[in-house]
């Protein structure tokens, strides 16, 4: 028998998936650490808990299994994207690793703007830059601890440094490589412009690799910590999106994904590059050889709901404990008692400030139409349209980039729901699926692991063998006429408000 690993490197946890060459799971495990928040708007985790965290979850996959090493014919590797790491020239970590939440660093995409342009910017890296990729922070390392910087030899992204422990190899691959704002999207390689006007060494880079392809194979050392076997291939890898994309199958032109997590994402693939010369979507190189995703970004999409349980659902909660089930599972009840519409009410999702389509941090959320007829489960599922119409934003913006959407996927959490599926089928007037396994970006890796091992000619095949879907959910054709008149006023409500939210901000400063 033949099998494959994927490991998915996050921000809570690292979570190890040990498949066969048809996508069943034959043992997981996962191991949780912490994240480092020493001022307000910081974070920062330590590259040892991820290393530690992989070779635990290794074993524990391996022992559960009772599967040979040697019948692992593939490793792939998933991360959160943006994080910096920094390396002396015996490979041992300098500092902890400024992750992709971290916001310290507005002065320092100031400044790469500045020194390459904002148009030009786009034009290379394919958007604008921004406090989470990589880019910001080594200026800010670089400004702010010169000495340490000064003894940098290498700089990793979070997944990569795994990697260089497994393998021994510095490499990344072009989707994870496209967010740190140095590399030539559409060219797949680093921009040396950009380099040479931020003034850092190319030397400090890894080798940039397709996600398919094989960087290396596991050492004698690594093999003893983790239970594998010496010489097991480890291939590219991808970021947590292009990972996730590739675990649903989103690998072809025509097919997306909409995750509803804490923040939404719709990702659509694309054969030709398409950039956005507004940076309102993310444009990254894809884990398909020569293809690349373009990705919009709700900040407050399932934090919305949260947010709303949390504060106002403790009935729900208690009721739900006793039943044992989710207390989510009850506010999906009562929010489809509920009309389309929400007996006028609609919400605007901006907890956090909002990416796409509007690149406002001032922004804020929004009870519109509020009056004393409304319930609770009204504005429950006006919490549930607003977060759909948010996504719907970013579906527009891509379809006016000339970029197809013929079939969607719902993923996250909010994609577990029959009903927030059955909102984002009617609002985009499209079928919406899901995948039976829920292993997402471990499964995506594991599938880039099997291209590379052999096992499947292309990312495309290895996903016709690996992924399988549940029944799509239609449009329900009354639907959408009733979800369109509310989006339209959903998408009015911003520009009326847009001077109001600034304007809000700065009394409060």
């Amino acid at each position: 028998m033949e099998y494959l690993i994927g490991i998915d490197l996050g921000t809570s946890g690292t979570k190890t998936v040990l498949f066969d060459r048809e996508g069943r799971v034959a043992a997981s495990a996962t191991v949780e650490y912490p994240l480092y928040q020493e001022r307000n708007g910081w974070a920062e985790q330590d590259p040892l808990d991820w290393w530690n965290a992989a070779c635990q979850t290794l074993r524990e996959v391996m022992a559960q299994s009772g599967v040979d090493p040697k019948d692992v014919k593939g490793l792939g590797i998933s991360g959160q994207m943006h994080g910096l790491v920094m390396l002396d020239k015996e490979g041992k970590v300098l500092r902890r690793s400024i992750i992709w939440c971290d916001q310290r660093t507005a002065r320092q995409c100031e400044e790469i703007t500045r020194l390459v342009g904002k148009e030009r910017l786009i034009q290379i890296t394919a958007n604008p830059a921004l406090t989470g990729f990589t880019a910001s922070k080594i200026l800010w390392v670089r400004e702010n601890e010169p000495q340490l910087y000064a003894r940098c030899a290498h700089i990793l992204l979070p997944k990569d440094y795994v990697r260089y422990r497994l393998t021994g190899e510095f490499a990344t691959e072009v989707s994870d490589a496209s967010g740190m704002q140095l590399l030539d999207v559409p060219k797949r390689q680093w921009s040396q412009e950009v380099l040479e006007k931020l003034q850092i060494d190319p030397a400090l880079l890894a080798k940039v690799y397709e996600s398919p392809e094989i960087t290396g194979e596991v050492t004698q050392q690594a093999a003893e910590l983790t239970g594998l076997a010496p010489g097991t291939p480890v291939v590219g890898g991808a970021g947590d999106n292009a990972a996730a994309a590739v675990g649903t199958g989103v690998v072809e032109d025509g097919k997306a994904f909409t995750t509803i997590g804490t923040s939404g994402v719709v990702f659509a693939h694309t054969d030709k590059i398409s950039i956005d010369p507004k940076g309102r979507v993310h444009t990254f190189c894809c884990a398909v050889p020569g293809a690349w995703h373009v990705m919009g970004v709700t900040q407050g999409a399932g934090l919305s709901l949260k947010w709303f349980r949390d504060n106002f659902c403790q009935a729900e909660k208690d009721t739900a404990a006793g039943m044992g089930v989710d207390p989510y599972v009850l506010m999906d009840q009562e929010a489809a008692q509920s009309p389309i519409g929400c007996n006028q009410l609609l919400y605007l999702p901006y907890l956090m400030g909002e990416r796409t389509p509007h690149l406002d941090p001032d922004c804020r959320g929004v009870f519109f139409g509020l009056s004393a007829i409304h319930t609770k489960r009204d504005m429950l599922r006006a919490v549930m349209e607003g977060v759909t119409y948010s996504q719907r934003d970013s579906v527009e913006i891509l379809r006016g980039m000339g970029i197809q959407l013929s079939e969607m996927l719902a993923c996250g959490g909010g994609g577990s729901s029959p009903l927030w599926r059955q909102m984002l089928a009617d609002t985009y007037n499209c079928p919406v699926k899901t995948v039976k396994s829920k292993e997402g970006p471990a499964l995506g890796v594991g599938i880039l692991a099997g291209v590379g091992a052999g096992l499947y000619p292309s990312v495309q095949q290895a996903c016709k063998a690996m992924i399988h879907l549940n029944p799509a959910q239609e449009p329900i054709p009354e639907n959408v006429p009733q979800y369109e008149t509310y989006y339209r006023l959903y998408t009015s409500l911003y520009p009326a408000l847009k001077d109001r939210f600034q304007a809000l901000a700065a009394a409060g400063r």
